[in-house]
């Protein structure tokens, strides 16, 4: 039952982050733009293998991101404060102005309208998952429970959320046209603002978090003795 429960717990931090940031219904709307010289069996089969090496991006973040900056000598304390501060500010941009995060994402895809195979570049990195969504996935990382089989849960509900969100990402790409036409540029500008605002009380709690941890010693110091 910890283990489900655990599962779930993670699953439900981990989804909203993860979606908020790489926004799938936004980047929808430029990737339809980016493909339009493309017939719809090609953009379908683009937007699928987008979608797979967007699922090796972010699992390798989740997987490995804590355990690489722990081998430069960063600790837990200060990577969770760092990837919250960074998460928190990415969703601050993405809340308060999300037209110029569309214009950024905008320019990352421009060389996706010529010949070639663009899955990975640029479609994949930078436009889908780039910085941000690294950064989001090393936060997650980070916020990882110190207890040694709480861990088992805990990547096993982000590796979901992360497959989760990349299946999202296969969907609103192979069916751009749709999503374009259901939801338009307005409604697709409510959906950023509201998830962006939930990443950034996310990313607020994981600074939080590590502020506690950082402090603990220094509040408590004969929990350590």
């Amino acid at each position: 039952m910890w283990l489900l429960n655990g599962t779930i717990n993670s699953l439900l931090v981990a989804l909203p982050a993860l979606f908020s940031i790489v926004n799938p219904l936004g980047g929808a709307f430029i990737y339809s733009q980016v493909t339009a010289d493309r017939d719809h069996d090609e953009r379908v089969a683009l937007a699928w293998r987008v979608a797979t090496y967007s699922a090796g991006v972010m699992l390798a973040a989740l997987w490995a991101g804590a355990t690489i900056m722990s081998f430069f000598g960063v600790s837990l304390s200060a990577l969770r404060i760092a990837g919250g501060l960074v998460v928190a500010v990415r969703a601050w941009e993405m809340l308060s102005a999300p037209e110029e995060n569309e214009d950024r994402k905008q320019e990352q895809a421009a060389p996706a309208s010529g010949a070639g195979d663009v899955a990975f570049f640029p479609l994949t990195m930078p436009f889908t998952t780039g910085p941000g969504t690294i950064s989001v996935a090393i936060a997650l990382s980070a916020n990882r429970p110190s207890d040694t089989l709480d861990l088992i849960p805990h990547f096993a509900g982000a590796s979901a959320a992360a497959v989760t969100v990349a299946a999202m990402v296969g969907l609103c790409y192979a069916y751009a046209d749709r999503v374009v036409a259901l939801l338009g540029q307005a409604r697709s500008r409510i959906v950023t603002r509201l998830s962006a605002f939930l990443l950034l009380c996310i990313g607020v709690q994981i600074a939080l978090t590590g502020v506690q941890n950082a402090l603990s010693p220094l509040l408590n110091p004969h929990a350590t003795a």
